[in-house]
């Protein structure tokens, strides 16, 4: 009886082994050949000598754009991912096999740097997808062409070469470039047609491209950059306004660069030159009419005539508005009359002046108003130094502060006046060279600082300059009308103008700086010491006194060098007796009590009274230098001047003859 021997489980595995060729060799991972032995539906059946056959679409075996041309019993080669699946078929791939064999064959040529052939078939971010004979590339929009293209719909499905950028057969990426191979081809007809042309030639051209700058013009397989200067004499703004894509223009050859294939091209080159002869066609001084093309922050461009244009700086556009912006005073398209004042034909500028072909504002003020004359005008300004007022033709004049008003600071004065407000002034001096006019607002008021102190001696009689007005500086008899404790209320004369006395400028010492010791009614003599803001004068004993002592010291203390205290005093008080002698007081200003009554006003009252007046004891004083000037203290003071010391001392001691006035 036989015995049935039953196959282990490794009996069937070397069986396996042996069948698929060996236990060290695999089906999977490699490109094999199989026969087509049946089509079913969109899927091929394919048999690859594996225990059980393989399925493959059909599409796999189309190339980009076309139907499969497949038939039963066609051998393909295909790719075996794995020996069997879930449900027992092999799993083929056709397209892993073309790829398998493209990326062989694409390794060569791009190791040898070859152009490969390719389909464009798809659409992707960034790009475009390829096939290379089975191999699917990656083309960037950059390296489509030379030129950025809008519809790559007529590349679409069309073999055509291309250069590989780059290749990594692990990640299964390829980078090719459609640009690479036009750039070849252009470099070849740029090379041989550079050397057909030359600086000068006249050819013609087809415009490609149109930018801000300028356009590129076809000459026929290589491209000249027409620049938008060279496009007319006259201003092109944009060539978009001469030009447009796909005119035929005529051009000239301005320059070749042969190393970077660059050609410079001209179309103002055929046309004649208009700057020739323009110096003497726009003579300076001459006085043309053209029209603003242009304008800009330094100023306007005038164009007198086609392809030739002048500026008119910011400067030279208006007598009068100054730091203005081009565009408030001009407009484009506007026509204007320009003069000429200087032409470069060589740089080919002309400079131009539109102020200068209008009548000057300032000639005309001088003609109309000289130096004396009295206008009306607004403030327009007011400025730390001055007023300027605005004057017909449109021309402003300056008042400076010293000249607004008499008597004030200033600071002060410049608070007088507003901005809008109409005022006269004088004019003081036109300056039409610097465009200046000055004026003086103070020169239209009654009086003036120009008599100075020596006028006053002619003033002293009260009132004699009636309703008037004074003059800073000037000695006048004043009438109180109200005593304050701020001062004394006082007039000029009987119909005078009024004024006011601080209690400061009552006298120098501090007994004398009393208002009390004044009556309604009392006569003195002050002197004007300015102004306050409504312009009424202030008045001032104190200024008079100061004065009084230098001029004493002056007459009395220079024509004898030698001279002592006393004798000045003595001579001084002389004088001052003599002229304060009044007819209705004889016998009273005899008395040197009254000399000391006038120089003391805090025993004005005590000098009055009969009684002590005729004491012959107060006399005798009176007579002593050294008492009878007891502002000498003031002259202490000032012993710390070793120059001026005895003539200081003198001056104060004259003081008490001179008040008696």
């Amino acid at each position: 009886m036989a015995t049935t021997t039953f196959p282990t489980r490794d009996d069937f595995a070397a069986l396996l082994n042996e069948s698929l060729g060996g236990e060290n060799e695999t089906f999977e991972g490699k490109v094999v050949k199989g026969t087509v032995t049946g089509i079913e539906n969109d899927m091929a059946v394919i048999d690859v000598g594996l225990k059980s056959e393989g399925r493959v679409p059909l599409r796999e075996f189309a190339a980009p754009g076309q139907k499969a041309d497949l038939k039963i019993g066609d051998e393909v080669e295909v790719y075996v991912d794995r020996v069997e699946n879930s449900q027992g078929e092999a799993m083929l791939s056709r397209d892993r096999a073309r790829r398998e064999a493209a990326w062989d064959k694409l390794e060569g040529e791009f190791t040898a740097a070859n152009r490969v052939e390719g389909v464009i078939f798809g659409r992707v971010k960034g790009g475009f997808t390829v096939d290379l004979g089975g191999a699917v590339a990656f083309l960037p929009g950059s390296q489509v062409d030379i030129r950025p293209v809008r519809d790559v719909g007529p590349l679409m499905d069309l073999p055509q070469p291309f250069v590989i950028l780059k290749m990594d057969r692990r990640r299964g990426n390829i980078v090719v470039s459609r640009r690479a191979i036009l750039e070849e081809t252009r470099a070849e007809q740029r090379s041989g047609l550079i050397q057909s042309l030359a600086e000068g030639q006249v050819i013609e051209g087809v415009v490609k491209n149109i930018t801000d700058y300028g356009a590129f013009v076809d000459l026929g397989g290589i491209d000249g950059l027409l620049h938008v200067t060279d496009i007319s004499y006259k201003r092109v703004n944009h060539p978009s306004e001469v030009l447009g894509i796909g005119d035929t223009v005529k051009v000239q050859i301005i320059r070749i660069n042969k190393e970077t294939q660059r050609i410079s091209l001209g179309m103002k080159q055929l046309e004649s030159d208009p700057w020739e002869g323009a110096a003497a066609k726009y003579p300076i001084g001459g006085t043309f009419r053209g029209r603003v093309t242009n304008i800009t922050e330094y100023g306007a461009f005038v164009e007198l005539e086609a392809g030739i244009e002048g500026l008119v700086h910011v400067s030279e556009m208006s007598w009068t508005k100054k730091n203005v912006h081009p565009g408030k005073i001009v407009s484009t398209s506007q026509e204007v009359d320009v003069k000429v004042l200087e032409v470069d034909q060589e740089k080919r500028r002309i400079s131009l002046g539109l102020k200068q072909a209008q009548s000057n504002p300032w000639e005309a003020f001088a003609g109309a108003h000289p130096v004396g004359s009295v206008v009306e005008g607004e403030v327009k300004n007011a400025t730390e130094f001055g007023l300027f007022i605005g004057l017909e033709g449109d021309v402003d004049g300056m008042v400076h502060m010293s000249d607004i008003a008499w008597g004030v600071s200033g600071e002060e004065a410049l608070g007088l006046h507003r901005k809008g407000e109409l005022v006269k002034a004088q004019v003081l001096d036109v300056d039409v060279e610097k465009e200046r006019i000055s004026l003086g607002m103070k020169q239209l008021e009654g009086g003036g600082a120009g008599t100075g102190a020596g006028a006053g001696a002619s003033a002293r009689s009260g009132g004699a300059r009636g309703g008037a007005g004074v003059n800073k500086g000037e000695t006048v008899t004043v009438i109180v009308r109200a005593v304050q404790d701020a001062g004394l209320d006082v007039q000029v004369g009987d119909d005078g103008v009024t004024g006011f006395i601080k209690r400061t400028d009552l006298g120098r010492d501090r007994d004398e700086q009393r208002p009390e010791r004044f009556q309604v009614g009392q006569k003195f003599d002050a002197m004007v010491s300015g102004y306050d803001r409504s312009k009424k004068p202030n008045f001032s004993v104190k200024a008079l006194q100061i004065s009084e002592e230098k001029q004493a010291v002056a007459q009395y203390g220079s024509s004898d060098s030698g001279a002592s205290l006393g004798d000045i005093l003595g001579q001084a008080l002389k004088e001052a007796q003599s002229k304060a002698a009044k007819p209705a007081k004889a016998e009273a200003a005899e008395k040197p009590t009254k000399a000391e009554a006038a120089e003391k006003p805090a025993k004005a009252e005590a000098a009055e009274k009969p009684t002590k007046a005729d004491k012959p004891e107060k006399a005798v004083k009176a007579e002593k230098p050294a008492k009878a000037a007891k502002p000498a203290k003031a002259a202490k003071a000032k012993a710390a001047e070793p120059a001026e010391a005895e003539s200081e001392t003198v001056a104060e001691a004259v003081e008490a003859p001179e008040t008696e006035k």
